[in-house]
């Protein structure tokens, strides 16, 4: 049971107890139905729920009888007030949860003491669980009703069986649309702050034809000083940044959001910038190469340091922006239509620097380009934490484009663009075109070289469906592109386009001196015992780096393959793993009872991936049924290791993978049960939508199913963690520009390879890991009941 402050309580046999809460009086106990009363199966239970806490004498009741109940829906917004944590400098967020028992559906406010749990994935949309203790709130700064809090809650094992629509639901008591505790106006994304979310925003704006006699660019920049307004201005966009949130918990705006964009006259171009209430309404119509034509505006000086690059044949006006408000003044924005725009207003077109794969190596380092190309490869979303923040995140995914001039394909880092209909539907074989991208070389010391490109703040990503009346299909690289695909053979691509997958790119340095030399910040080593303390702050899909010492002691080849044979003459080793229910059942050697629940609880929400140098792993979750898996005959282990492993006085293990984490080969009539598997959980409930846990198992794996179980002890001898190690040359062979030989990490056999065939001799004795560290989720069968969260 999850409680109040946010622990996994546990009730004792007998026991009547469900937990305390804060506060002079405790929850109040529900009583049973009296005699001849309506039972719970003939009235509702939202309905019965609701006559209980309204009824208690401090409006906080505790449900020991509670029925099961479905999350339909989870809606996050910024939070009121002051950070929780004096040292707090990012915000804190609110999580309202609507849930349904069948007949009719209710919004609740998700305690704060529990956010983690959908901060973890733990509770998500589609999830079964009891509310065992809530209370009744009320918005002290509103006269509306009051609203159910949900205090501590069980979440249960198996699907719902709600099976929809959630149209014919009856609303139990809560009708209102906006955030129900405090002032706030809008909801956010559940994962990040950069997508537009919600039904404040307006995705078209209706266009207006009048005519004006406008200034240009180059005369405001000029005049702007001496004047209190200004006469119309008319553009063209040029280029279009993601959405900013600025939202704080003691800020008071109410859409605290800003857009950037670069606008241009036949005298030059400048900075734009929406403001607040206008991006909902704007952001969306505002597309790239539409003419605006602007009243009302305000000019200042620029504070923002340009970072795009400079438009050939047009003249950029550093020193000001135009900042388009909601009042002092407020802004009056209209979209001239294509057909009204006349060629003596000489407004300049979009401009466009696209290059092929073939040229991508000879580009500089942070320079900027447009990319066109077909799908080939679609990695897994994941979240990096925006530095500085306690809980605010970039989301990411790799994607691999090729374009025919090359056999390498363009390798991207894309990060979301504010268009997550865009960012959550790229699959393979579909045409990509991603703009103001920006070059990264990465250069080793021996002189090789591997490019890749990642986003930019401006870049914006379009692909098949997106293509038509878009600025850039007269381009010539495009057209080119366009014509070569008419040449190709669809069905010599389909067998080698892959989606998902665990996914390591740049490729690292052969030493650890190089390591640190190219990183942006200094590198901490941690100690082997504060790896459970990384490991306890990460969020759902976080992906984290860290860096520790060890000695490689033992390595052991595992095949997932249930069709895999046992070599002859031997006996297959048998190594199980548990869920956190049967732990108390089968305890494993060298973990107590206790610590070894908490232990596998916390690898069953997360997956490791580790590099020695060159070469990368993943994490066990143990959450699965308990199954064998077959060890391959290929094993080695030190003698150091045979002495010490029995003496530990910590041995973690995070040695096997997630099913995830091997790709799979694309399959068109699937596709979205493929794209709900990578992408980030949803926070609507979609029951037709509902992947069934073994339907992965009916897709084709791209790769072979093996990886390596390897146990690094500590330089103390004293601890050992046991993780996995994925053999990545089974994806895209990238190679190096200018290399005269390919790296370890790109060649057919990875360092655990060489080290079983000569014994381990090739191991060096003390060894620097680099650890990639990245939260899958809290297993939705766990029913968490008799385990501490800590």
């Amino acid at each position: 049971r999850v409680g109040e402050f946010g622990q996994l309580t546990e009730k004792g046999p007998g026991s009547g107890a469900m937990g305390t809460v804060s506060g002079a009086l405790g929850p109040e106990v529900a009583p049973d139905p009296p005699s001849g009363a309506p039972t719970p199966s003939a009235e509702p239970w939202l309905q019965r729920m609701l006559v209980l806490v309204l009824k208690a004498s401090g409006m906080r009741v505790s449900l020991p009888e509670a029925a099961p109940v479905t999350v339909l829906l989870l809606q996050r917004y910024m939070a009121e007030g002051s950070p929780t944590l004096p040292s707090a400098s990012c915000p804190a967020y609110y999580y309202d949860v609507t849930i349904t028992d069948g007949t009719y559906q209710e919004k609740c406010f998700l305690a704060p003491q529990l956010n983690a749990l959908v901060q973890r994935n733990g509770l998500g949309a589609g999830r079964r669980l009891k509310i065992t203790q809530c209370s009744y709130m009320y918005n002290e700064r509103s006269l509306s009703p009051g609203f159910v809090c949900i205090e501590e809650l069980e979440i249960l094992e198996g699907a719902s069986a709600f099976a929809g629509p959630t149209s014919q639901l009856g609303i139990c008591h809560t009708k209102t649309i906006l955030p129900l505790k405090g002032g706030r106006k809008h909801y956010l994304p559940l994962w990040n702050n950069d997508d537009p979310f919600g039904e404040i925003w307006v995705e078209r704006k209706p266009l207006r034809e009048d005519e004006f006699k406008p200034i240009s660019i180059s005369i405001l920049a000029m005049t702007w000083q001496s004047k209190c307004s200004f006469p119309p201005l008319r553009v063209r966009i040029i280029h279009k940044s993601r959405l900013r949130y600025f939202g704080k918990p003691n800020t008071k705006l109410d859409v605290p959001y800003q857009a950037y964009f670069d606008v241009a006259d036949q005298s030059g171009m400048v900075l734009m910038v929406l403001w607040g209430s206008l991006c909902p309404e704007w952001y969306n119509s505002m597309k790239i190469g539409a003419a605006l034509l602007l009243e009302k505006y305000a000019v200042k000086k620029s504070s923002i340091i340009q970072s795009s690059p400079e438009v050939l044949h047009m003249k950029r006006f550093n020193s000001i922006e135009i900042a388009l408000n909601v009042r002092d003044p407020p802004a009056k924005i209209n979209i001239i239509p294509e057909h009204k725009i006349k060629p003596e207003w000489k407004l300049p077109e979009v401009e466009y620097h696209f290059v092929t794969r073939s040229e991508l190596d000879n580009l500089a380092q942070n320079q900027f380009c447009d990319i066109i190309g077909l799908v080939q490869y679609v990695g897994r979303v994941e979240r990096k934490k925006k530095k500085g923040c306690v809980d605010d995140f970039w989301t990411y995914r790799w994607v691999h484009v090729v374009d025919g001039t090359s056999e390498q394909p363009f390798i991207i880092e894309l990060f979301s663009t504010s268009q997550p209909d865009i960012f959550e539907q790229i699959y393979p074989m579909k045409y990509l075109v991603c703009t103001q991208m920006r070059v990264e070389q990465n250069i080793s010391e021996n002189g090789s070289s591997a490019a890749y490109l990642t986003t930019s703040m401006k870049t914006q990503m379009f692909f098949t469906g997106w293509h038509k009346g878009q600025p850039y299909i007269k381009d010539p690289k495009v057209q080119s592109f366009i014509q070569w695909m008419r040449t190709q053979e669809e069905a010599s691509y389909v067998d080698r386009v892959v989606i998902g997958g665990y996914y390591r790119f740049p490729p690292l340095p052969r030493t650890f001196a190089e390591y640190c030399k190219n990183m942006n910040e200094k590198l901490v080593l941690i100690s082997l015992s504060e790896i459970e303390k990384e490991i306890d702050s990460l969020h759902y899909r976080e992906q984290k780096h860290i860096a520790f010492q060890g000695i490689i002691s033992a390595v052991r080849c595992v095949s997932c393959s249930s069709t895999s044979q046992d070599a002859p003459g031997e006996s297959p080793m048998q190594v199980w793993y548990f869920s956190i229910n049967t732990l108390k059942k089968k305890k494993r050697k060298a973990l107590s009872g206790g610590q070894c629940a908490q232990r596998y609880l916390k690898s069953s929400a997360l997956q490791m991936t580790f590099f020695i140098l060159a070469g990368n792993e993943e994490i066990a979750d143990t959450s699965e049924k308990v199954h064998p898996q077959r060890m391959c005959p290929n094993s080695w282990e030190s003698v150091l290791w045979t002495f010490v492993k029995s003496n530990l006085t910590q041995h973690l293990n995070f040695s096997k993978i997630f099913p995830e984490s091997f790709p799979c080969k694309f399959n068109y009539a699937h596709k979205e049960v493929l794209l709900k598997q990578y992408n980030l959980q949803a926070a609507k409930f979609q029951p037709e939508k509902c992947l069934a846990s073994e339907e992965m198992s009916h897709f084709e794996n791209a790769c072979p199913l093996e990886y390596y179980q390897v146990a690094i002890l500590g330089v103390n001898h004293d601890i050992a963690i046991e993780v996995a190690l994925l053999n990545d040359s089974y994806l895209f062979q990238v190679k190096e520009a200018s290399q005269k030989a390919a790296p370890s990490h790109l060649k057919d056999t990875t360092p655990c390879q060489e080290a079983l065939k000569q014994g381990g001799l090739s191991l060096p004795g003390r060894i620097f890991q680099i650890t990639m560290i990245c939260h899958m989720a809290v297993v939705p069968s766990l029913k968490i009941s008799n385990c501490k969260w800590s």
